[in-house]
């Protein structure tokens, strides 16, 4: 503790910034609140005279208070998104239905969908008919035949 009693209240802001910036190397946000505890700490060493036992304390208590206020605010894991498909984009065109725009020819063709053009896989099929998502395989929609619509 002989690093405490030399740079008093510097110890702890350098112990922040180091558990900050191994937070950016190994994300997983539990880092993250212990950094902040031991800024508060170096905050609290700075202002009040302390010894470093209680400095250590300080630090603990902090550490505990701000592992819990970071579980208050940070998302339960599991926690249902309201995009989910923003990295999977193909996956939310699975059961819609678009109109081909030129004929998929030999089992393979395109399609217009928002402002991309994705290559689809499905039965020979005319222009202008409709097609249903079935299913994905990387970045190729598979299509069937649409079925007509209820009357």
């Amino acid at each position: 503790m002989v690093i405490f009693e030399h740079l008093g209240p510097w110890a702890w802001f350098v112990l922040g910034g180091v558990l900050l910036v191994a937070e950016i190397a190994v994300p997983g946000a539990f880092l993250l609140w212990l950094g902040i505890a031991a800024l508060a700490t170096g905050i609290l060493a700075y202002t009040v005279d302390l010894g470093w036992q209680s400095e250590v304390l300080a630090f603990a208590a902090l550490a505990v208070a701000a592992v819990l206020v970071g579980r208050k605010v940070s998302p339960a894991p599991g926690h249902a998104s309201d995009r989910p498909f923003l990295n999977r984009r193909a996956e939310g065109f699975v059961g819609r239905v678009f109109t081909l725009e030129s004929p998929i020819q030999g089992g393979i063709g395109r399609v217009h969908i928002d402002d991309t053009v994705w290559r689809i896989e499905g039965p020979d099929l005319a222009a202008g008919t409709d097609v249903t998502v079935v299913a994905i395989d990387g970045a190729v929609l598979k299509v069937a035949p649409a079925p007509p619509p209820a009357a």
